[in-house]
């Protein structure tokens, strides 16, 4: 009787469901989610834009941050005409927004979308300014997905997480499909390549291809502002072991010296001009806020990034001699990438996609070692909130769409990203407390055969 029970039909289909249902479900789920961010865009965001700028009469051309650097670059190299200028500016707005921005229509954005990068940056575009630029947008999307998509993967070999196949799948999907990813997306924003070199630059430095992480580390400078602890960080960490690590010096400041000077002889003063289109930048979009200033006022907001960034170079000096292959050095990576988003002048959440290896490093701890304090699962439980609350407000979105009136929807449309300013500080805060489960892990040999660190830990 057992014997019949345990063959019949109903059991075989059972235990064939129970060996499934786990792979399949992780991957089912990732579509889902990935899925739900997507089309929120298309269904609600995107056409909540459209009917407030026919509305309100704002402007609205191509709206691709890829724009303004693709023209500047291409006037530049084709043209020899200055892509700071205010001609060019003028130009930039009537792709970027449809027409001329008038400082007398009081809905026309603040945002003057002027060439604001290090000049530098033109030779990145360069084998796209002889295209159109609506070829040029789509190529720079496929680019960024794969590079979105690869980086994931790069971080995974970085953090030493051996993941199965469909689990990296996953955390693919995830990614490419979360907030910040798919807004940098649906812009065409540098931060998406900025984000992918820092990953790739890490792990040639954890491989110990120091000269090859230098040369992307000084590509990755286009946008400075996201670079400057890491540098800060890399600098350090470079002093604590000179003879060993000094070509990571060497080849960052090399490269840099040849994209600088290059860029000198194409457009001399462009350094100035740089500053310039910064400073304007910074006072028509508001004075260049930091997360932490939106959310403690300017005033609380310098002090707290102050006492943060000295936080930061207090934690980070001692962790300068261990390798790059410890979990001290990945930790040290992660935790500079998280303070550089609660400091730089900057709120936009698609720079939340450097949070990537320190959301990882903390979900891996939290698997591994579930036994943690009360203050410490406070902290997870809200940086996995912030995390999950896009995928699943987007969700709800798009289920209410079909059966509540539109300008009920509307008036939510703003919900998925109410966790932008909650997520980096919970990941900050999540790094500090889980700072010595993060770095616990043995290193073992690697730490041997490292003399700074020996001398480091006989001085202590």
């Amino acid at each position: 009787m057992n014997r019949r029970a345990e063959t019949s039909p109903l059991a075989r289909l059972t235990a064939t469901f129970y060996a499934l249902r786990r792979p399949a479900f992780s991957i089912l789920f990732a579509l889902l989610m990935a899925s739900s961010v997507w089309m929120y865009f298309q269904r609600v965001m995107i056409p909540h834009q459209q009917n407030e700028a026919v509305r309100d009469d704002k402007p609205r051309g191509n709206l691709s941050d890829l724009y303004p650097r693709w023209l500047g670059a291409r006037e530049l190299l084709l043209h020899r005409r200055d892509p700071y200028s205010a001609e060019i500016t003028r130009e930039i707005q009537a792709g970027y927004y449809g027409r001329v921005l008038d400082p007398d229509r009081p809905h026309d954005p603040k945002d003057q979308q002027a060439f604001a990068y290090p000049l530098f940056v033109v030779w990145l575009l360069a084998p796209m300014v002889g295209l159109p630029f609506w070829i040029a947008q789509r190529l720079t999307l496929i680019v960024l997905v794969a590079l979105t998509v690869l980086s994931v993967f790069v971080w995974l070999e970085t953090l030493d997480w051996s993941l199965p196949f469909r689990g990296k799948i996953a955390w693919a999907l995830l990614t490419v499909s979360c907030l910040p990813a798919v807004q940098g997306l649906k812009l065409q924003q540098l931060t998406l390549l900025v984000a992918a070199l820092i990953a790739f630059a890490v792990i040639a430095i954890s491989r110990n291809r120091l000269m090859a992480a230098g040369i992307l580390l000084a590509f990755a400078t286009i946008k400075p502002q996201l670079l400057f602890l890491l540098i800060i960080w890399l600098g350090i960490w470079i002093s604590a072991d000179w003879r060993s690590r000094r070509k990571l010096l060497w080849s960052f400041g090399f490269t840099m010296t040849l994209l600088v000077g290059a860029s000198q002889v194409l457009l001399p003063g462009w350094i100035r001009e740089f500053n310039q289109a910064m400073n304007s930048y910074y006072r028509y979009t508001g004075g260049g806020q930091s997360l932490l200033d939106v959310v403690l006022t300017p005033v609380w907001g310098h002090l707290c990034a102050f006492i943060i960034v000295v936080f930061f170079l207090v934690l980070v000096w001692r962790l300068r001699s261990y390798p790059a292959s410890s979990p001290q050095f990945q930790f040290a990576v992660s935790f500079t990438l998280a303070t550089t988003l609660l400091v730089i002048p900057m709120f936009a959440p698609y720079n939340q996609i450097l949070l990537l290896p320190a959301a990882m490093m903390l979900i891996r701890a939290t698997m591994h070692r579930p036994n943690i304090g009360f203050l410490s699962r406070f902290f997870v439980f809200v940086m996995k909130l912030s995390v999950a609350w896009p995928f699943l407000t987007a969700a709800l979105l798009l289920m209410a769409l079909p059966l509540i009136p539109s300008q009920v929807v509307d008036k939510g449309v703003g919900l998925p990203f109410y966790s932008t300013l909650s997520l980096p500080i919970s990941v900050f805060a999540t790094l500090l407390i889980l700072k010595n489960q993060l770095i616990s892990r043995e290193v073992g040999d690697r730490d041997a055969s490292c003399p700074t660190l020996q001398a480091s830990a006989a001085s202590e």
